[in-house]
Protein backbone atom coordinates (compact mmCIF):
# COMPACT_ATOMS: atom_id res chain seq x y z
CA UNK A 1 0.00 0.00 0.00
CA UNK A 2 1.08 3.58 -0.63
CA UNK A 3 -0.15 6.27 1.74
CA UNK A 4 0.35 10.02 1.55
CA UNK A 5 -0.01 12.70 4.20
CA UNK A 6 -0.64 15.68 1.91
CA UNK A 7 -1.02 18.94 3.75
CA UNK A 8 -1.15 22.65 2.99
CA UNK A 9 2.62 23.07 2.76
CA UNK A 10 4.14 19.59 2.66
CA UNK A 11 3.88 16.19 0.96
CA UNK A 12 4.94 13.03 2.82
CA UNK A 13 4.59 9.64 1.17
CA UNK A 14 5.18 6.14 2.55
CA UNK A 15 5.44 2.77 0.82
CA UNK A 16 4.16 0.16 3.25
CA UNK A 17 4.51 -3.59 3.65
CA UNK A 18 1.49 -5.83 4.11
CA UNK A 19 1.77 -5.45 7.88
CA UNK A 20 2.08 -1.65 7.78
CA UNK A 21 5.86 -1.41 8.17
CA UNK A 22 7.42 1.56 6.36
CA UNK A 23 9.57 0.27 3.51
CA UNK A 24 10.38 3.62 1.94
CA UNK A 25 9.47 7.25 2.41
CA UNK A 26 9.87 10.56 0.69
CA UNK A 27 8.86 14.14 1.33
CA UNK A 28 8.72 17.34 -0.66
CA UNK A 29 7.60 20.95 -0.14
CA UNK A 30 4.68 20.31 -2.48
CA UNK A 31 1.68 21.13 -0.33
CA UNK A 32 -1.71 21.53 -1.94
CA UNK A 33 -1.30 25.31 -2.25
CA UNK A 34 1.66 24.79 -4.60
CA UNK A 35 -0.37 22.70 -7.06
CA UNK A 36 -2.40 24.33 -9.81
CA UNK A 37 -6.04 23.39 -10.27
CA UNK A 38 -6.29 19.97 -11.91
CA UNK A 39 -2.61 19.23 -11.29
CA UNK A 40 -2.90 16.75 -8.42
CA UNK A 41 -2.76 13.54 -10.53
CA UNK A 42 0.40 14.74 -12.28
CA UNK A 43 2.00 15.86 -9.03
CA UNK A 44 1.25 12.51 -7.37
CA UNK A 45 2.75 10.61 -10.31
CA UNK A 46 5.88 12.78 -10.18
CA UNK A 47 6.40 11.98 -6.50
CA UNK A 48 5.50 8.29 -6.20
CA UNK A 49 5.28 7.03 -9.78
CA UNK A 50 8.54 5.17 -9.30
CA UNK A 51 6.96 3.06 -6.56
CA UNK A 52 4.18 1.75 -8.77
CA UNK A 53 4.66 -1.80 -10.00
CA UNK A 54 2.60 -3.98 -12.30
CA UNK A 55 0.32 -5.17 -9.52
CA UNK A 56 -2.72 -3.01 -8.81
CA UNK A 57 -2.80 -1.46 -5.37
CA UNK A 58 -4.70 1.19 -3.51
CA UNK A 59 -3.31 4.61 -2.66
CA UNK A 60 -4.70 6.32 0.43
CA UNK A 61 -4.35 10.07 0.96
CA UNK A 62 -5.01 12.11 4.07
CA UNK A 63 -4.80 15.74 5.12
CA UNK A 64 -5.77 18.93 3.31
CA UNK A 65 -5.74 17.07 -0.02
CA UNK A 66 -9.34 16.24 0.92
CA UNK A 67 -10.31 19.87 1.51
CA UNK A 68 -12.21 22.18 -0.81
CA UNK A 69 -8.85 23.42 -2.13
CA UNK A 70 -7.57 19.87 -2.68
CA UNK A 71 -8.04 17.13 -5.26
CA UNK A 72 -11.53 16.14 -4.16
CA UNK A 73 -13.48 17.40 -1.16
CA UNK A 74 -14.12 14.56 1.26
CA UNK A 75 -16.99 15.02 3.74
CA UNK A 76 -16.67 15.76 7.44
CA UNK A 77 -17.58 13.00 9.90
CA UNK A 78 -19.47 14.15 12.98
CA UNK A 79 -18.07 13.35 16.43
CA UNK A 80 -17.91 10.82 17.91
CA UNK A 81 -15.78 9.50 15.04
CA UNK A 82 -13.87 6.22 14.85
CA UNK A 83 -12.10 4.07 12.27
CA UNK A 84 -15.37 2.63 10.96
CA UNK A 85 -17.15 5.97 10.43
CA UNK A 86 -14.05 7.65 9.01
CA UNK A 87 -13.44 4.79 6.57
CA UNK A 88 -17.09 4.72 5.51
CA UNK A 89 -16.90 8.40 4.53
CA UNK A 90 -13.66 8.19 2.54
CA UNK A 91 -13.91 9.69 -0.94
CA UNK A 92 -12.66 7.87 -4.04
CA UNK A 93 -11.22 9.13 -7.31
CA UNK A 94 -9.69 7.38 -10.31
CA UNK A 95 -5.96 7.79 -10.95
CA UNK A 96 -5.13 5.97 -14.16
CA UNK A 97 -6.03 2.33 -13.56
CA UNK A 98 -5.79 2.69 -9.79
CA UNK A 99 -8.11 3.86 -7.08
CA UNK A 100 -7.16 6.72 -4.81
CA UNK A 101 -9.01 7.00 -1.51
CA UNK A 102 -9.07 10.28 0.40
CA UNK A 103 -9.70 10.29 4.14
CA UNK A 104 -12.49 12.60 5.36
CA UNK A 105 -12.18 15.28 8.02
CA UNK A 106 -13.92 15.38 11.39
CA UNK A 107 -16.25 18.04 12.81
CA UNK A 108 -17.12 18.72 16.44
CA UNK A 109 -19.64 21.27 17.70
CA UNK A 110 -19.53 23.15 20.99
CA UNK A 111 -22.46 23.71 23.33
CA UNK A 112 -23.66 26.59 21.14
CA UNK A 113 -23.48 24.56 17.93
CA UNK A 114 -20.38 26.34 16.56
CA UNK A 115 -18.39 23.84 14.43
CA UNK A 116 -14.71 23.04 14.80
CA UNK A 117 -12.97 20.97 12.13
CA UNK A 118 -9.82 18.96 11.48
CA UNK A 119 -8.23 17.33 8.44
CA UNK A 120 -5.18 15.13 8.84
CA UNK A 121 -5.04 15.09 12.62
CA UNK A 122 -7.74 12.40 12.77
CA UNK A 123 -5.46 10.12 10.73
CA UNK A 124 -2.60 10.64 13.19
CA UNK A 125 -4.88 9.83 16.11
CA UNK A 126 -6.05 6.61 14.42
CA UNK A 127 -2.41 5.68 13.96
CA UNK A 128 -1.64 5.99 17.67
CA UNK A 129 -4.95 4.64 19.03
CA UNK A 130 -3.28 1.52 20.43
CA UNK A 131 -1.05 3.69 22.64
CA UNK A 132 -3.98 5.55 24.23
CA UNK A 133 -5.74 4.53 27.40
CA UNK A 134 -9.00 2.78 26.63
CA UNK A 135 -11.10 4.82 29.05
CA UNK A 136 -9.99 8.18 27.74
CA UNK A 137 -6.96 10.26 26.77
CA UNK A 138 -6.11 13.79 25.69
CA UNK A 139 -4.02 14.32 22.56
CA UNK A 140 -2.38 17.64 21.70
CA UNK A 141 -1.25 18.27 18.14
CA UNK A 142 0.71 21.56 18.14
CA UNK A 143 1.09 23.55 14.97
CA UNK A 144 -0.31 26.41 12.94
CA UNK A 145 -3.74 25.48 14.27
CA UNK A 146 -3.14 23.42 17.42
CA UNK A 147 -5.69 20.72 18.22
CA UNK A 148 -6.63 19.36 21.63
CA UNK A 149 -8.53 16.13 21.14
CA UNK A 150 -10.39 13.84 23.52
CA UNK A 151 -10.21 10.15 22.61
CA UNK A 152 -12.32 7.51 24.37
CA UNK A 153 -12.19 3.81 23.47
CA UNK A 154 -10.78 4.53 20.03
CA UNK A 155 -13.32 7.27 19.25
CA UNK A 156 -12.66 10.97 18.79
CA UNK A 157 -15.35 12.39 21.06
CA UNK A 158 -14.49 16.09 20.84
CA UNK A 159 -11.75 18.62 20.19
CA UNK A 160 -10.86 22.31 20.15
CA UNK A 161 -8.60 24.29 17.83
CA UNK A 162 -6.26 27.09 18.92
CA UNK A 163 -4.72 29.38 16.28
CA UNK A 164 -1.45 29.56 18.21
CA UNK A 165 1.11 29.01 15.45
CA UNK A 166 -0.62 31.31 13.01
CA UNK A 167 -0.99 34.00 15.69
CA UNK A 168 2.73 33.78 16.42
CA UNK A 169 3.55 34.27 12.73
CA UNK A 170 1.18 37.23 12.41
CA UNK A 171 2.40 39.03 15.52
CA UNK A 172 6.03 38.22 14.74
CA UNK A 173 5.98 39.33 11.11
CA UNK A 174 3.07 41.72 10.68
CA UNK A 175 2.60 43.66 13.92
CA UNK A 176 4.46 46.24 15.95
CA UNK A 177 5.58 43.50 18.32
CA UNK A 178 8.13 42.31 15.79
CA UNK A 179 9.75 45.71 15.27
CA UNK A 180 12.12 45.28 18.21
CA UNK A 181 13.06 41.71 17.30
CA UNK A 182 15.87 40.65 14.95
CA UNK A 183 14.79 40.02 11.36
CA UNK A 184 15.15 36.25 11.84
CA UNK A 185 14.58 34.10 14.89
CA UNK A 186 17.76 33.10 16.64
CA UNK A 187 18.30 30.16 19.00
CA UNK A 188 15.40 29.36 21.31
CA UNK A 189 15.68 31.20 24.64
CA UNK A 190 14.23 28.80 27.22
CA UNK A 191 14.21 31.21 30.22
CA UNK A 192 12.39 33.87 28.17
CA UNK A 193 9.97 31.25 26.85
CA UNK A 194 9.10 30.05 30.36
CA UNK A 195 8.72 33.64 31.51
CA UNK A 196 6.06 34.02 28.82
CA UNK A 197 4.39 30.81 29.97
CA UNK A 198 4.29 32.07 33.58
CA UNK A 199 2.90 35.43 32.48
CA UNK A 200 -0.24 33.78 31.09
CA UNK A 201 -1.37 33.00 34.65
CA UNK A 202 -1.30 36.63 35.73
CA UNK A 203 -4.15 39.13 35.56
CA UNK A 204 -4.91 41.07 32.40
CA UNK A 205 -5.64 38.47 29.72
CA UNK A 206 -3.94 37.69 26.43
CA UNK A 207 -4.58 40.99 24.63
CA UNK A 208 -3.03 42.95 27.50
CA UNK A 209 -0.15 40.52 27.89
CA UNK A 210 0.69 40.78 24.19
CA UNK A 211 1.50 44.48 24.39
CA UNK A 212 3.93 43.65 27.16
CA UNK A 213 6.11 41.96 24.54
CA UNK A 214 6.77 45.42 23.11
CA UNK A 215 6.96 47.35 26.37
CA UNK A 216 9.38 44.90 27.97
CA UNK A 217 11.59 45.25 24.92
CA UNK A 218 11.41 49.06 25.06
CA UNK A 219 12.50 49.15 28.68
CA UNK A 220 15.19 46.51 28.32
CA UNK A 221 13.52 43.89 30.52
CA UNK A 222 14.18 41.42 27.72
CA UNK A 223 16.88 41.49 25.05
CA UNK A 224 15.67 41.83 21.43
CA UNK A 225 16.79 38.28 20.60
CA UNK A 226 14.74 36.91 23.54
CA UNK A 227 11.45 38.59 22.60
CA UNK A 228 10.35 35.99 20.03
CA UNK A 229 10.77 33.18 22.58
CA UNK A 230 8.85 35.23 25.14
CA UNK A 231 6.04 35.77 22.61
CA UNK A 232 6.00 32.04 21.84
CA UNK A 233 5.77 31.18 25.54
CA UNK A 234 2.98 33.67 26.06
CA UNK A 235 0.83 32.28 23.25
CA UNK A 236 1.52 28.62 24.02
CA UNK A 237 0.96 29.28 27.71
CA UNK A 238 -2.45 30.82 27.12
CA UNK A 239 -3.38 27.89 24.85
CA UNK A 240 -2.37 25.27 27.39
CA UNK A 241 -3.94 27.11 30.32
CA UNK A 242 -7.29 27.11 28.55
CA UNK A 243 -7.01 23.60 27.13
CA UNK A 244 -5.98 21.69 30.23
CA UNK A 245 -8.91 23.11 32.16
CA UNK A 246 -11.09 20.75 30.12
CA UNK A 247 -8.52 17.98 29.58
CA UNK A 248 -8.95 16.16 32.86
CA UNK A 249 -6.23 14.26 34.66
CA UNK A 250 -3.61 12.06 33.06
CA UNK A 251 -0.78 12.24 30.58
CA UNK A 252 -1.04 14.65 27.64
CA UNK A 253 -0.11 12.82 24.43
CA UNK A 254 1.83 14.99 21.98
CA UNK A 255 2.16 14.51 18.23
CA UNK A 256 4.62 17.04 16.81
CA UNK A 257 8.02 17.56 15.27
CA UNK A 258 10.83 17.50 17.83
CA UNK A 259 11.55 21.24 18.25
CA UNK A 260 7.91 22.25 18.70
CA UNK A 261 7.20 19.22 20.87
CA UNK A 262 9.97 20.23 23.27
CA UNK A 263 8.40 23.66 23.73
CA UNK A 264 5.06 22.12 24.56
CA UNK A 265 6.62 19.56 26.90
CA UNK A 266 8.46 22.35 28.71
CA UNK A 267 5.31 24.46 28.98
CA UNK A 268 3.20 21.53 30.16
CA UNK A 269 5.80 20.73 32.81
CA UNK A 270 5.49 24.34 34.04
CA UNK A 271 1.79 23.60 34.56
CA UNK A 272 2.68 20.39 36.40
CA UNK A 273 1.45 18.13 33.61
CA UNK A 274 3.23 15.04 32.30
CA UNK A 275 3.44 14.54 28.53
CA UNK A 276 4.37 11.73 26.18
CA UNK A 277 5.70 12.33 22.66
CA UNK A 278 4.60 10.28 19.66
CA UNK A 279 6.28 10.58 16.23
CA UNK A 280 4.42 12.51 13.53
CA UNK A 281 4.80 9.44 11.28
CA UNK A 282 1.85 7.85 13.07
CA UNK A 283 -0.12 9.32 10.15
CA UNK A 284 1.26 6.50 7.98
CA UNK A 285 -0.13 3.94 10.42
CA UNK A 286 -3.50 5.69 10.50
CA UNK A 287 -3.79 5.76 6.72
CA UNK A 288 -2.75 2.10 6.63
CA UNK A 289 -5.61 1.25 9.02
CA UNK A 290 -8.06 3.09 6.76
CA UNK A 291 -6.72 1.37 3.64
CA UNK A 292 -6.84 -2.05 5.24
CA UNK A 293 -10.42 -1.52 6.34
CA UNK A 294 -11.35 -0.35 2.81
CA UNK A 295 -9.69 -3.44 1.35
CA UNK A 296 -11.79 -5.67 3.57
CA UNK A 297 -15.01 -3.88 2.66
Amino acid sequence: MIVVDWGTSSFRAYRLADDGRILDRRSAPRGILTIEAGGFPTALDAEIGGWLGDEPGDVVLGGMIGSRQGWLEAPYVECPADLDSITASAASVAWGDRRVFIAPGVVARDANGVPDVMRGEEVQILGMAEALDGEGATVCLPGTHSKWVRVERGRITGFRTFMTGESYALYRRHSILGRLMPAEDGPHDEPAFLEGVRRCGEAGGLLHHLFGVRSRGLFGDLKPEALSSYLSGLLIGHEIREAIAAAGAGVIHLIAEAALAERYRSALAAFGRESRLHPSEVSARGLFCIGRRIGRG
